[in-house]
C-alpha cells in the first residue's frame, strides 16, 4: 500500500500533503487498522493494491463517514472510485440513513469527485489543526434517497 501512497502527486492537493513520507503514512495506516474500518483497494485484473478507503460510524448522529480514500494515479478519472463508492455506500446505507464525506475545502480533486458521485455539499464544516495551522474541511452527504436516484445508480 505504501508503494502507491509514496507518490507525492497523490497528496499534492490534500490537507495531509506529506502523507507520501513513510512515517506520516505509517501513522495513517496504523490509525486505519485501529479504526477497524479500513479497506484495501485491489485491482481485480492485476491483483495489485491500488489504494485504500475507510468507514467511521457515528451512531449518535445517525450517519457513517466514508473517507481517507486514495487511489493510484493510474486509476484517477476512471470507473474505480465510482464503483468503490457505490459498493461502500450500498453497504453503509443499509444501517445508516446517510453517509458523509469530509473533504479539505481546497482539495479541488476530491470536491469534484464528490460532485461526480452525487455528493451534496452541506453547510457543515470542521476545522482541525495540522502542522500548527487550521485546516478547514467541508462535508458532503448522500442519503438513501439521493443514492437510489443519484448518478451512482443510473
Amino acid at each position: 500500500m505504501f508503494a502507491v501512497a509514496s507518490d507525492p502527486q497523490i497528496w499534492a492537493k490534500h490537507p495531509a500533503w506529506d502523507r507520501f513520507k513513510e512515517p506520516v503514512f505509517r501513522a495513517y495506516f496504523d490509525d486505519a487498522l485501529a479504526s477497524r474500518g479500513g479497506l484495501t483497494v485491489v485491482d481485480k485484473a492485476s491483483g495489485r493494491v491500488i489504494g485504500a478507503s475507510r468507514y467511521a460510524a457515528f451512531p449518535e448522529l445517525d450517519e457513517v463517514e466514508i473517507g481517507w480514500t486514495f487511489l493510484s494515479r493510474d486509476f484517477w478519472g476512471g470507473a474505480v472510485n465510482r464503483q468503490m463508492k457505490r459498493l461502500m455506500l450500498a453497504y453503509a446505507l443499509v444501517a445508516f440513513p446517510r453517509v458523509v464525506f469530509r473533504v479539505g475545502e481546497n482539495n479541488v480533486i476530491s470536491c469534484r469527485a464528490m460532485e461526480k458521485i452525487g455528493g451534496r455539499l452541506t453547510d457543515r464544516t470542521e476545522s482541525i489543526v495540522r502542522g500548527g495551522k487550521p485546516v478547514v474541511h467541508v462535508l458532503y452527504e448522500i442519503d438513501r434517497t439521493g443514492f437510489t436516484a443519484g448518478p451512482l445508480n443510473t
